[in-house]
């Protein structure tokens, strides 16, 4: 058994050594927060843009009969309302659609007419998880998120994640950058967790010493078989 095992350390030692950092190259400490900044109290939120697919709330104050619940934005970014039909909803802010809904009743229909618009089901802004986490998938967000909370959304990393080995990559006007985080520094409060926002990309690395003594783990039954009696 011990020439066996003296067989196999190398063997997982060197698969251990040869997995890759999903953050190889990546800013990381103080410079990752240049690419992916935390929330700034001196910048407002990105308002949420309303896209293909959600579900819209639209009020018509003392208007019940104009006022429609979980109106879905069709694929061509379009709602249809009663009295002025189809209504450009792609795009805008809730903000902005209220304003255009209100105006299009007010040329022919309303006078002074007040409009509230509801983003009640957001499905347009979405992140993506990936890499060692229990539930690797797409996500929807309504507005920025924070690191945590990406993981959070995805249930938590494996029992193989590399926590000092999660990159955030997003793109910006066509140009595609990344950074890496140290979850376990941000769960202890020594380090600051970024913002998360639509269409970023989260990637939590593997760690090759866990999956080694993982294998290792796995591999005792076999041991114990060509173990002499």
């Amino acid at each position: 058994m011990l020439r066996l095992m003296c067989y196999l350390l190398p063997i997982l030692l060197l698969g251990a050594c040869a997995d890759g950092s999903v953050a190889d190259n990546l800013p990381r400490g103080a410079s990752a927060y240049n690419i992916i900044p935390l929330a700034s109290a001196n910048r407002p939120p990105e308002d949420y843009r309303i896209g293909a697919l959600d579900a819209l709330d639209i009020t018509v104050l003392q208007e019940p009969e104009l006022s429609t619940k979980l109106t879905q934005v069709d694929a061509n970014g379009n709602i249809n309302l009663p009295l002025i039909g189809d209504v450009k909803a792609g795009g805008k802010t809730a903000g902005q659609l209220s304003k255009e809904v209100a105006a299009r009743y007010a040329q022919k229909y309303l006078k002074n007419p007040q409009v509230s618009v509801v983003v009640s089901k957001p499905v347009a802004q979405k992140i993506v998880v990936q890499g060692e986490v229990m539930q690797p998938g797409v996500y929807p967000i309504e507005g920025p998120t924070t690191l945590l909370g990406a993981l959070s959304m995805a249930k938590g990393e494996t029992q193989l994640a590399a926590l000092n080995d999660v990159a955030v990559f997003r793109t910006v006007n066509g140009q595609r950058s990344g950074a890496a985080f140290d979850i376990m520094s941000i769960r202890r409060g020594q380090a600051q967790d970024p913002e998360i926002r639509s269409n970023d990309l989260i990637i939590v690395g593997t760690s090759g010493s866990k999956r080694m003594w993982r294998d290792i783990l796995s591999t005792m039954p076999i041991l114990r078989v060509f173990s002499p009696l």
